[in-house]
């Protein structure tokens, strides 16, 4: 008896050894069964079904998840590529990210000094301000009457002579705020952000070129700008498959195989609540709300000022990245696992964030 037991404490501490062993994909990912890395494929079918009942017509056809670096469930349509809207922003932050790490900025470097024509009504905006949404920045052309309400501004580079806030004063989900935040970083960096980030993060972790680009509004003032925010179609467009990379570059720390391609206290930073749960939500109307929630772009599972978490029964270590059209990053350290569900079809059903914890929820059930 002592001797089966011996037997079975070592298989399970071999499965154990197996499931813990990070991978990194070359040009393709490694893809094995649920049980190999320890999972439930019942139970994860559960979730999967879930999912599929509670979003539009892509359901999980775009879904990819990754455990210990392995695919272990794909739909078949996950080298769709389209844009993926807000989740941009996040691509943005990395930008950040490195430039801080390049010592040529850092998160209180004003936007006036990188933009002289921020100096008459933001002269106190700084890059955290931006990268936390805490910037009251308004352009112009933000007002509208639409659904669209959150700075849908076509020339999102021409401050309005009034800001919505005082910086630091509140939150507001701001996308022209973040596409004049995108407008100083490519001029901080003397080159776009896409060219930045190919060099910088696709190239090392091995994004397919031909799967992944990085929308532009053209050149302004000599500079070429890439959409920071990912609104007026000037977005990131990719496949789930190549998501999942970026994903798995946060899950381990901005580490890749034996690379440190960007610090690790950056991705603490970005992937941590910056906007406390009892800060002022200033734009209500967007129903996009921050606090408790938001980092620099990223969005920690923490609790609003209700008590309640952004993605109810998830854990507390989750964070992701977010955009229109039911397009998710997950990232879930404690988990050792990496999902990406992207999709054209929030028209037919949105995937909120209450349905978004709960396949998540599943998802845990079968480790």
């Amino acid at each position: 008896m002592r001797f089966v037991s011996l037997i079975c404490g070592i298989v399970l501490a071999l499965q154990a050894g197996f499931a813990a062993e990070m991978a990194f994909p070359g040009a393709q990912w490694d893809e094995v069964t649920p049980e190999a890395a320890g999972l439930n494929s019942a139970k994860l079918k559960e979730a999967v079904r879930y999912l599929e009942a509670n979003t539009g017509r892509d359901g999980a056809r775009e879904l990819v998840i990754v455990r210990d670096g392995r695919i272990v469930w794909r739909g078949d349509n996950i080298d769709h590529v389209h844009g993926v809207w807000s989740c941009t922003k996040s691509f943005t932050s990395t930008v950040l990210g490195l430039l801080i790490e390049d010592e040529k900025c850092d998160l209180q470097t004003t936007a006036a000094s990188i933009l002289p024509e921020m100096k008459e009504h933001y002269p106190a905006v700084t890059l955290r301000h931006f990268t936390t949404m805490t910037s009251g920045y308004r352009a112009e052309g933000d007002d509208t009457t639409g659904s669209y309400t959150h700075g849908p501004s076509s020339t999102p580079f021409v401050p309005s002579a009034q800001p919505l806030f005082a910086p630091g004063a509140a939150y507001a989900y701001w996308d022209s705020a973040v596409n004049q935040f995108g407008h100083a970083l490519s001029v901080i960096a003397g080159e776009p952000l896409d060219q930045l980030f190919k060099r910088r993060i696709a190239d090392p972790i091995q994004m397919n070129p031909a799967a992944w680009k990085w929308g532009d509004f053209g050149r302004v003032n000599g500079v070429r700008v890439n959409g920071g925010s990912g609104n007026s179609g000037k977005h990131i467009q990719i496949s789930a498959r190549e998501m999942a990379r970026l994903g798995h570059l946060f899950l381990n720390n901005g580490r890749w195989k034996n690379r440190q391609l960007i610090s690790s206290n950056w991705i603490n930073q970005a992937t941590s609540v910056q906007v406390g749960a009892a800060v002022t939500n200033a734009w209500t109307r967007s129903g996009i709300a921050g606090p408790g929630f938001y980092g620099f772009n990223w969005w920690r599972n923490g609790k609003g000022p209700d008590g309640k978490r952004l993605w109810p029964g998830a854990p507390s270590d989750a964070f992701g990245a977010s955009g229109h059209n039911n397009n998710k990053l997950f990232v879930i350290p404690s988990w050792r696992m990496v999902i990406v569900r992207l999709g054209l079809d929030q028209g037919d059903r949105k995937w909120t964030d209450e349905a978004q914890g709960e396949f998540l929820r599943l998802a845990g059930v079968a480790l």
